[in-house]
């Protein structure tokens, strides 16, 4: 079996960020001789030294134990289970927040977007989808993308298909994730009408004139009832995170694009 060195893996991660060995030797408070040597095998770096580098290279804490096996060293970071007892804090206050934001629609999802946690507002959009896109795991991506998911319903879907497909690319750029690229092409698989253009004219007034926010951000326009919803997506992820899991997890929240989506989900009530 052959180990890619961790020289080789600080190499490819330098270069994925383009920076130079001497831009990465005065982040890391070292020389770019030092540096050199240690890209090139001709010096084993401390494991103090590769989280340093990996902390300059913003390497995902996935990929910082990966580099800390590489050198000879054990992993730094934990991959606890969601499920786990010590991880009951984090899944309270998660549903917490969730729960807080209603009626507007929110949901974690892990490093391959599957759903660990929803509030209502996710399952009032989700309703009367595919029984088979609904059974546990759940995964964002499929459900917003499948031709018996939510992209029948989506106005913009050429739009948010194309928004969607390019997040899921950068972000594989940054992880060596086998399951995040064979997710990429599934859903890139999937068979779409006019992918390049709105599928409906906005109508007048309501979520079709949602100009404004269209200026400064892509928004989400889907269908629900008979009514038309406008949302913009707003993702966030966990501080300086000590645990590989943790370091995964997403939150996304849609937060209304015009006053008339706000006063719908106000009206569906609790």
């Amino acid at each position: 079996m052959t180990t890619t060195s961790v020289g080789t893996l600080l190499r490819a991660w330098r270069e994925r960020r383009g920076i130079s060995q001497l831009e990465l030797a005065g982040r890391a408070d070292s020389s770019a001789r030092h540096i050199s040597f240690v890209e090139t095998g001709r010096s084993r770096p401390s494991e103090d030294m590769v989280l340093r580098l990996a902390d300059r290279l913003d390497v995902p804490v996935r990929e910082r134990n990966a580099l800390l096996l590489a050198a000879g060293y054990a992993p730094r970071y934990a991959h606890t289970p969601l499920d786990a007892p010590e991880m009951a804090a984090l899944r309270e206050g998660l549903e917490r927040l969730l729960t807080a934001y209603e009626p507007y629609p929110a949901l974690v999802v892990d490093g391959t977007y599957t759903v660990v946690a929803a509030n209502r507002g996710i399952a009032m959009l989700l309703d009367g989808l595919a029984e088979h896109l609904l059974a546990p795991p759940l995964n964002a991506m499929r459900i917003t993308l499948h031709p018996e998911g939510l992209a029948p319903r989506i106005r913009n879907l050429g739009q948010w298909r194309a928004h969607l497909l390019a997040q899921m690319d950068r972000q594989i750029a940054l992880a060596r994730s086998a399951a995040l690229r064979a997710l990429y092409e599934e859903v890139a698989a999937y068979p779409v009408d006019h992918p390049g253009t709105d599928r409906f004219p906005a109508e007048e007034g309501g979520a079709g004139a949602d100009d404004a926010v269209s200026a400064i951000a892509l928004p989400l326009r889907i269908e629900h009832d008979g009514q038309l919803l406008s949302f913009v997506s707003s993702i966030a992820t966990f501080n300086t995170p000590m645990d590989v899991t943790v370091a995964e997890l997403a939150i996304e929240t849609l937060l209304p694009a015009d006053p008339a989506t706000a006063k719908y989900l106000r009206s569906l009530g609790p």
